[in-house]
């Protein structure tokens, strides 16, 4: 048996809107083309086409954007992104939705239910890191025995990569500085160096009266590294000669950019729309498969990572050239480190 097909309240509006748009843009072509035929003045009609453009922008910010604005929140609620935004939204449907929303929170007794879940989740990331911890200090047993066998390129090997698995391992919230995350990548580079020797190099550039209050810049833990490594495998690394990496930071008022170049091989016009088109996705959109993880975190996990700590208009964005290299464009609000309530700057 067939499941039945919901027919939602919202379909059957949106169906009615843009009937009643169609009528009027019909209405408004019949006075046009009338007034034309009978020459007449376009006064008339051009007070028509105004009313009807002031009417387009009062539908799209009185009712489409508040629409998908809450429509977004209960997205976020059913994929279990977030609880309490759903009992704070800015337009309701109606005023019983919104004491029906009001009374569910009573009824699960919203505060005491938030922070069982916080536990829960705190309890979970705790019992993951056992095993990175015991790779950590396994890998710390081995630089120990390499350095009482004179084997200095092993321990320092050994204490880099140690290093970037505490580095994964270590401070459970989202957030660390530029600093955090810039110390992380040359340590990741300090890696791959044995692997590439002289083929690899790295440059960070940013200005220097602004590098101070950069580095203290927030931003999610590991996100520079996934999109440095994708720089490697896949640009540097197909490449014949030596690569090299560029890490430019800069700031505006509200916003840190960063762009990671790279002159390696570059990517084609079909694959660089195909990659864009799944980086412009909604930040719901995409959602990675175990087979899509295997490689470490994709750059569609860190883009939707990003919009949904800070909305839609921040992530990633590709540039490439085939032959020539890539650069991978971030865009952050600029947030001061340390502050819990995502203050600027």
């Amino acid at each position: 048996m067939k499941p039945q097909k919901k027919n939602y309240l919202s379909t059957r509006a949106f169906r009615v809107v843009f009937l009643l748009e169609l009528f009027s843009v019909l209405l408004l072509c019949v006075i046009w083309l009338l007034f034309s035929a009978m020459q007449l003045s376009v006064l008339l009609p051009v007070l028509f086409t105004c009313l009807f453009v002031l009417l387009q922008l009062y539908l799209y910010f009185g009712l489409i954007a508040p629409f998908y604005e809450t429509e977004r929140m209960l997205q976020l609620f059913s994929a279990e992104y977030t609880v309490e935004g759903v009992f704070d939204l800015r337009y309701p449907v109606s005023p019983e939705m919104d004491k029906a929303i009001a009374r569910l929170g009573k009824f699960l007794n919203n505060s005491e239910f938030l922070s069982a879940t916080k536990k829960q989740a705190q309890y979970l990331a705790l019992q993951n890191q056992i095993n990175p911890h015991f790779l950590y200090n396994t890998l710390e047993g081995i630089r120990g025995e390499a350095l009482c066998a004179g084997l200095e390129n092993v321990a320092d090997m050994t204490e880099a990569l140690s290093t970037f698995f505490r580095y994964t391992i270590s401070n459970l919230e989202h957030l660390v500085t530029l600093e955090d995350e810039l110390e992380n990548i040359e340590n990741y580079f300090f890696i791959q160096k044995y692997r590439f020797g002289d083929r690899l190099d790295l440059v960070v550039e940013m200005e220097e009266e602004d590098k101070p209050e950069l580095l203290c810049c927030q931003l999610p833990k590991l996100t520079l590294q996934p999109i440095v490594e994708n720089a490697i495998i896949h640009g540097i690394e197909c490449k014949v000669g030596k690569g090299r990496v560029r890490i430019k930071v800069e700031g505006t008022e509200k916003r840190l950019l960063i762009t990671v170049s790279d002159d390696g091989v570059g990517m084609d016009n079909t694959s660089l729309a195909a990659l864009n088109k799944k980086l412009g996705g909604g930040s719901l959109d995409y959602m990675a498969d175990s087979h899509q993880r295997k490689g470490g975190i994709a750059l569609p996990n860190v883009n939707n990572r990003i919009k949904l700590l800070f909305g839609e208009e921040y992530g990633l964005c590709i540039y490439s050239a085939e032959s020539i290299g890539t650069d991978a464009v971030l865009t952050l609000p600029r947030l001061r480190a340390g502050a819990k309530d995502g203050s600027r700057v």
